[in-house]
């Protein structure tokens, strides 16, 4: 039997920090977290570019004032190979984490793109391995 109650819902969240913080808060617990703020990436009205030079992939946060819109992860590999299967790891793990399947309108070798409907928000893992490797994971809340 399965039994929901409100106060055991996490909010949607990306590695633990909630969407519905703050943009100023959000950028400081990624600057916490040992992050550094790509300014020549960033646009000051939109768009922070997050990046650290232990991780292989970058954080991009979408905002509109205070309000956080979308956060994503963007991996740059070296082989298509180590994409393929980190998509494949990725998609699996979510599909635990959310007990969902995931919708997945693109299923070819190099270009796949599953789409996870969390109760606040959509999470997306994209794999597009065109002129180099590139594995994105979105977080959008809804």
């Amino acid at each position: 039997m399965l039994i929901a109650c409100s106060e055991d819902k996490k909010p949607f969240n990306y590695r633990g920090l909630p969407l519905a913080l703050s943009t100023t808060q959000f950028v400081d617990s990624m600057l916490a977290r040992g992050f550094v703020v790509d300014s020549a990436a960033s646009d000051s009205g939109i768009l922070v570019v997050f990046a650290s030079p232990q991780l292989k992939y970058r954080v991009l946060m979408g905002f509109a004032g205070e309000k956080v819109a979308a956060v994503q992860e963007k991996y740059y590999l070296s082989t298509n190979d180590s994409t393929r299967q980190m998509w494949q790891e990725i998609r699996d793990r979510l599909e635990k984490e959310l007990g969902s399947w995931p919708d997945c309108p693109m299923l070819k070798d190099d270009h796949k793109v599953a789409n996870f409907d969390a109760a606040d928000g959509i999470i997306s893992v994209v794999l597009e391995n065109t002129h180099k490797p590139t594995l994105m994971i979105s977080y959008m809340p809804k």
